[in-house]
């Protein structure tokens, strides 16, 4: 394997490392500090073999950093990283991992890796998180997929998808390719709360909502978005930018165009759930819209035990209006 580690030792370590090798064989005192973990080192990666290699072997602390180029497979990491000491998957827009079905990078129950840089493309699904808490995915390109883009799913909490670009998705025709899924379907099990989408620009050509929210999630934050819904197939009610069947969400400052039928919806598919989300300062435009509403923002089972609060701030450009219910200050 030719993949090279660059250990960043720092002077004091490397004195204590020196002191080691100087009083071998001498019993240690009873209050002698603890050994000073393994420092922190860059993987450097040209191969899918020494990335498949990499993301196996990567410790917390350590990057691996991939040179441009094409990276065909399914690639896997499943190490656990900690809030202090990240590990980081990094390279630039032109290190492409090519995946010809299946997840393109799945990151299973690694927690606290940062994705940054790169392209996933091909096969069915983006970037599957799975039982991954913190997962910081910038500044990525995803697209020609079968399926969604990317997906925090398996009470994938505190994750974050920002300054990336998704699009060319759901190519299989199901109306299953979602820019950004988080959660999963008919089931409050799965806890991916507190997920932040942010400043990213999602389409056009996404074959299902540019961003799902299931029920079961909680407390997650949609910002400064760009939307183009132009290629929403309508199978399977993909007709809005994005649909919130969570609870407690906030959806601000993003900007949507083409959308067939509204902008952003709220449903309850479960009882309890699809309440509690705040829109403000969202621009829409429904120009084209073709559906029976057409309205920037549509909420159902509102009520006094699940309201959604949408204030004056949101603005909305042709269609049938801003939304179905009051609108706040």
């Amino acid at each position: 394997m030719r993949t090279r580690r660059t250990l960043l030792i720092s002077a004091l370590g490397a004195t204590a490392a020196l002191a080691a090798t100087a009083t071998a064989g001498i019993p240690a005192a009873a209050d002698a500090a603890p050994p000073a973990p393994a420092a922190a080192g860059t993987i450097e990666v040209s191969t899918a073999a020494e990335l498949k290699s990499a993301l196996t072997s990567a410790s917390p602390g350590d990057t691996i950093h991939l040179a441009d180029g094409t990276y065909p497979g399914n690639f896997k990491a499943s190490t656990a990283a900690s809030p202090g000491a990240r590990i980081t998957l990094t390279g630039s827009s032109k290190a492409v991992l090519t995946a010809g079905g299946g997840y393109g990078l799945h990151l299973n129950g690694a927690s606290y890796w940062t994705v940054k840089g790169v392209t996933v493309t091909g096969g069915q699904k983006g970037i599957m998180i799975d039982s991954a808490k913190g997962v910081v995915v910038d500044t990525v390109t995803v697209h020609g997929l079968d399926m969604e883009g990317v997906h925090f799913r398996k009470s994938s909490s505190g994750g974050v998808l920002t300054n990336s670009r998704i699009y060319d998705t759901g190519n299989d025709g199901r109306g299953m390719g979602e820019g950004v899924y988080v959660g999963t379907a008919n089931t409050l099990s799965d806890k991916s709360d507190g997920v932040q989408i942010l400043g990213n620009t999602i389409g056009p050509d996404v074959g299902g909502e540019a961003i799902d929210l299931k029920e079961g999630t909680t407390g997650g934050r949609v910002a400064g978005n760009t939307f183009d819904g132009k290629g929403l197939t309508g199978n399977h009610y993909d007709d809005s930018w994005i649909d919130v069947k969570g609870n407690n969400y906030v959806i601000e400052n993003n900007t949507g165009k083409n959308t067939t039928n509204n902008g952003y919806e709220t449903h309850s598919q479960q009882s309890g759930w699809g309440c509690g989300t705040v829109f403000r300062g969202n621009e829409s435009n429904l120009s084209g819209a073709t559906g029976d509403k057409q309205l920037a923002i549509n909420v159902t089972n509102f009520s006094g035990s699940c309201g959604t609060t949408v204030h004056a701030s949101n603005t909305v450009t042709a269609g049938k209006g801003l939304t179905n219910i009051g609108v706040t200050p």
